[in-house]
Parts: structure tokens; C-alpha cells; sequence
């Protein structure tokens, strides 16, 4: 069997400006960024739903530029079934950018390698694809937002 990507759901969330909690030269950034709500669209697997506000993205931006990711947040979905993602990942950015994002700057998207390995904790049986399969998420960050790719392993 080869194993496939395959496109799952998008989710485009609005976020808030990173709050600076502290820095130096050897931990590096740490903010965080409030995830203040967004849409889920559905691509192989049906779902539409709302993301809900008062998720939090943790980050830590290296001295070297590269920030580790731990994003949390829930869905609920139109139907009313529900379930929350636990994201934690990667963001690399082109050297040229990396003393923007030290200093709290945003980068433009395609200065970004964004990837991640949601975890999903459901509630509904009916949602058990997302603890029976393996997924990975691209991003792609923007100035108020982020949209957020998530894709599942098959195998064929």
C-alpha cells in the first residue's frame, strides 16, 4: 500500500496581535496569540463548523528564527457535534526575516515553512476518523489570520 495525503478540512481562524511575555538570547521569544474564532470548510471529510473564540497559540521564537507551535482550540461544528485540536509544530522563516519575527514583525507567507501534528479529542463517536487516522497541518500565516490546511494519511 503507498500512503497518500489527502486534503481533510481547511480552517481559516482570525487572530489577535502576539502578547510578548519575555526574551533573551538564549530561550529567545515567547507570546502568545489569541485565536479569536474562524470557519472550518470541509474538503474529504464533510464537516463545516465555526472555531471557536479563546483558543491560544504558545510560541517561542529561537534566537535563530525557528518558533515552536503549541496551538489549542475548539470546533463546533454545524450540526452541533464538536471536538478540539491540540496543534504543536514548527514555523521556519527565511534568514532575512528571522530579526522581523524576533521583534515581534509577521513575515510575508511565502517567507514561512508552517507544518504541524494536530491531535483531536472528539466527543461523538461519528467524528472517531479524526483519532483513527494520522493527519498533518500546513499554515499559512497572515498579517489578523491564519489558514490552516489540514490533511490525512491514506493508504492505497
Amino acid at each position: 500500500m503507498e500512503p497518500k495525503l489527502v486534503k481533510a478540512f481547511v480552517i481559516k481562524a482570525e487572530v489577535d496581535k502576539p502578547v510578548f511575555i519575555g526574551q533573551d538570547e538564549k530561550v529567545g521569544r515567547r507570546q502568545l496569540i489569541e485565536i479569536k474564532g474562524g470557519k472550518l470548510i470541509g474538503a474529504a471529510l464533510p464537516f463545516s463548523g465555526t472555531v471557536l473564540p479563546g483558543g491560544v497559540d504558545s510560541q517561542v521564537v529561537r534566537p535563530n528564527g525557528r518558533a515552536e507551535l503549541s496551538a489549542r482550540y475548539g470546533v463546533k461544528l454545524d450540526d452541533g457535534r464538536s471536538f478540539y485540536i491540540q496543534n504543536d509544530g514548527i514555523r521556519t522563516v527565511a534568514p532575512e526575516y528571522v530579526h522581523l519575527v524576533l521583534s515581534g514583525g509577521i513575515a510575508p507567507a511565502e517567507a514561512y515553512y508552517c507544518c504541524t501534528k494536530p491531535e483531536f479529542e472528539v466527543y461523538d463517536e461519528s467524528l472517531s476518523v479524526l483519532n483513527n487516522k494520522l493527519f498533518i497541518c500546513c499554515a499559512t500565516r497572515l498579517p489578523d489570520s491564519i489558514q490552516l490546511d489540514y490533511y490525512m494519511l491514506e493508504l492505497e
